[in-house]
């Protein structure tokens, strides 16, 4: 989520989660957000952050995925990642975002055919996507977790869990933890692929699944009203024999370096002011999602626990 396979597969040990609901909500906005932004800049590391000010509103690409970017049912653009954008863009004097709705699968392509000026969709580092854009540092880290029937009855706790008691897995299509479950010996043809987790609560409530796989902060929050299921702690997946997490981050056309260093300045003082957990914690990020990753150690295949 571009890479080579389906927008969140596990690609050689990293990867990103699917799209999920709201993606529906997005067409009203379409239009809205289709036309290209300026030509970039041949200026050494670009002059974008220049007229992103003088414009007043950067273009923000995002993927209908509750919680990191997706239209709310009042129309109005929220999560993680464009709140977090918007207290970082004001800083740097640029008062409005507008959002850009796309399908995951586009969103790398759409900043180089320069659709919009930055992805904001807690889009995974991983190394394959260093090759085509730059990030900023990630503003999150995230483990896996488990929806699964109130008092986990076949105590699973990970992937290996998963595959040794043969469990009846699922989760929703184009996720990292395909990939994930794949690597620890699942059978990808036996795996029950679902649109959203709202599905896979559902899935597991109702005993066509004993397991459903999502990010940590997704899990928390399907759970909340259940009274069948409920998550189960993070776990890191094991990745070349390491246990690994995934760290989320804005993108940048790779020419764009003064945007995305100024980007950084900004974002680093609001982690260490506490802002970043303010922000997230809205969306159901804690304090054990915060972290300094950098995106080098994570294009560099870092990530290792």
């Amino acid at each position: 989520m571009a890479p080579p396979r389906e927008h969140g597969e596990h690609i050689s040990g990293t990867s990103r989660r699917s799209l999920l609901a709201g993606v529906a909500a997005l067409g009203a906005l379409g239009a809205a957000g289709c036309s290209r932004v300026a030509t970039a800049s041949t200026e050494r590391g670009g002059d974008l952050l220049d007229r992103l000010r003088a414009a007043g509103v950067v273009r923000l690409g995002i993927a209908g995925e509750i919680p990191f970017g997706y239209i709310d049912r009042n129309g109005e653009l929220t999560g993680e990642a464009p709140e977090l954008a918007s207290a970082i863009f004001k800083r740097l004097g640029v008062d409005r975002v507008q959002p850009v709705p796309t399908d995951f699968g586009s969103l790398i392509p759409g900043l180089k055919s320069q659709q919009f000026d930055v992805v904001a969709a807690g889009m995974y580092v991983t190394p394959e996507r260093c090759q085509q854009v730059i990030f900023a540092d990630p503003d999150y880290q995230i483990q896996d977790s488990f929806v699964v029937k109130k008092g986990n009855p076949l105590g699973l706790h990970n992937y290996e869990d998963v595959v040794r008691k043969k469990a009846r897995f699922c989760t929703s299509t184009g996720n990292a933890q395909i990939g994930y479950v794949v690597d620890a010996g699942y059978r990808r043809s036996d795996i029950l692929l679902v649109p959203d987790q709202v599905a896979g609560l559902n899935a597991v409530e109702a005993g066509r699944a004993d397991v459903f796989a999502g990010t940590a902060v997704t899990t928390r929050a399907v759970v909340k009203k259940s009274r069948k299921a409920e998550a189960t702690k993070p776990f890191s997946a094991i990745v070349d024999g390491k246990p690994h997490i995934d760290g989320g981050a804005f993108a940048f056309r790779p020419a764009e370096t003064n945007l995305r260093d100024a980007f950084n300045v900004e974002l680093r003082a609001l982690k260490k002011s506490g802002e970043v957990l303010r922000i997230l914690k809205r969306f159901g990020f804690t304090e054990t999602e915060m972290t300094n990753l950098t995106a080098k150690e994570l294009c560099a295949g870092g990530g290792a626990v």
